[in-house]
């Protein structure tokens, strides 16, 4: 009997000690959440964002980690299902204990996502271009807000080809609807005639274009110059273009200027048809720097193909992950309430040549660029900000918006403060 519980004592010491030795390698690494689409619509657009978080925890792994630990990426697959987003979130934050989310695409993804986040104090860096009209104490945006792209985009069309006629057209979720609300109302402002507007949605994944290219292209016979700013996303725009150059609709008759079209989208498609066709980013993998040229080799020998292309939600993640580090740095602390006190004012170089800095609403500062699409995929850039745009979160052109700022530090600490009011409508710390 001595002898019996001498072997389960010893059996039970032995057991304790191997949790014991489970959990200190776990509290050894700080793991990261991965939450992008790798399969469905969206994964055409975001399996190389995953990639290149993959990348990022990689190198940073390389330069010995972070707070003395090595990084540890945790991938889920949420496959274009907007509520899966949110479970996804949830066993990122409560089981797998991620101290920061790098993902979503759609705006739809990131609205589901966002009460997760907000319920359990996580992070999360969005790093695609959004409809603003959002300010959470939990997500940083470090994709473009409407005037960091849709605004100036407009500007250039109007400016510099004399476009009098808008096509808005887009696929049929929340970031689309409210850009062409904020679009619709800036044309207005501008004395565009409700007439001189065509709005069109479609679903995800659409693929008969016949029908709405007819219409633009009769829109467009009104002796007007006419474009289309396109809000389509995902894989819906290559059977789009692929329609515009079925039906002759060139770039000289009614130029299409896109904010969801990158080297990515490109790379897939011929893109004959497509040549002199615009986009408006944030930035190109044509731009001529010494901080995208290692990008984009850092890049070529991480996937092992120097075909594979970049594009600018790639950059967002780039800028908000080493935000994220520099942050962590200065908190000493991977604790998401520290982070989010010390992320604010953190500045770390884009690659296009600047700097890129967190502002107190959560947005960052970003110089704004308009594309020609080109016969090999790539983009010229054909006009540029003279200098980085400040984000932001609610739009001026907008009733019910343009009174309202967001700003994070305290003693204000809110994301929907009322300047006329002087009230705080939303969430804060």
């Amino acid at each position: 009997m001595k002898q019996l519980k001498k072997t389960l004592t010893l059996t039970g010491c032995t057991l304790a000690l191997s949790i014991a030795a489970i959990t200190a390698q776990a509290a050894e690494t700080i793991k990261v959440g991965v939450l992008h689409s790798l399969s469905g619509t969206m994964a055409i657009s975001e399996t190389t964002l995953k990639d290149t978080m993959l990348m990022l925890i990689e190198e940073q792994n390389k330069k010995g980690g972070l707070l003395g630990k090595q990084l540890e990426a945790v991938v889920v697959d949420p496959a274009s299902d907007w509520p899966l987003f949110a479970e996804r979130a949830r066993e990122l934050l409560e089981r797998d204990k991620v101290a920061s989310i790098f993902g979503c695409w759609t705006s739809v993804s990131r609205k589901s996502v966002l009460p997760v986040v907000e319920e359990l104090n996580g992070l999360l860096f969005y790093p695609v271009q959004y409809e603003g009209e959002e300010s959470s104490k939990n997500v940083f945006y470090t994709g473009a807000a409407p005037n960091q792209q849709a605004i100036p985009a407009v500007d250039y069309l109007m400016n510099e080809l004399g476009v009098e006629r808008w096509v808005l057209a887009g696929t049929d979720y929340v970031y689309p609807r409210t850009t062409n609300r904020i679009l619709e109302a800036y044309l207005k402002s501008k004395g565009v005639a409700e007439a001189d507007i065509m709005i069109n949605y479609t679903p995800f994944g659409h693929s008969d274009w016949q029908t709405i290219v007819s219409d633009v292209r009769r829109f467009g016979s009104a002796g007007k110059k006419t474009a289309v700013v396109s809000t389509i996303n995902g894989d819906a725009n290559v059977p789009f273009y692929r329609e515009l150059g079925a039906q002759g609709v060139s770039a000289e008759d009614i130029p299409v200027i896109a904010f969801s079209v990158g080297e990515e989208e490109l790379s897939g498609i011929d893109t004959a048809p497509l040549v002199g066709h615009l986009a408006a980013w944030n930035y190109f993998m044509s731009v001529e720097t010494d901080a995208n040229d290692d990008f984009i080799d850092q890049w070529h020998a991480f996937t092992g193909d120097s075909n594979r292309v970049t594009n600018d939600p790639m950059e967002a993640h780039y800028i908000g992950f080493n935000m994220w580090v520099e942050a962590v740095k200065k908190a000493g602390t991977t604790d998401p309430s520290a982070v989010q006190e010390a992320i604010i004012g953190v500045t770390v170089p884009n690659l296009t040549g600047g700097y890129a800095a967190m502002m107190p609403n959560h947005h960052i500062t970003k110089p704004v660029l308009i594309g020609e699409i080109q016969a090999d995929g790539q983009f010229e850039t054909v006009w540029r900000t003279p200098s980085t745009v400040v984000g932001d979160a609610w739009s001026d052109y907008l009733e019910g918006s343009k009174d309202i700022i967001s700003d994070w530090r305290k003693p204000l600490a809110c994301g929907n403060y009322n300047v006329v009011t002087k009230t705080c409508s939303g969430q804060n710390f």
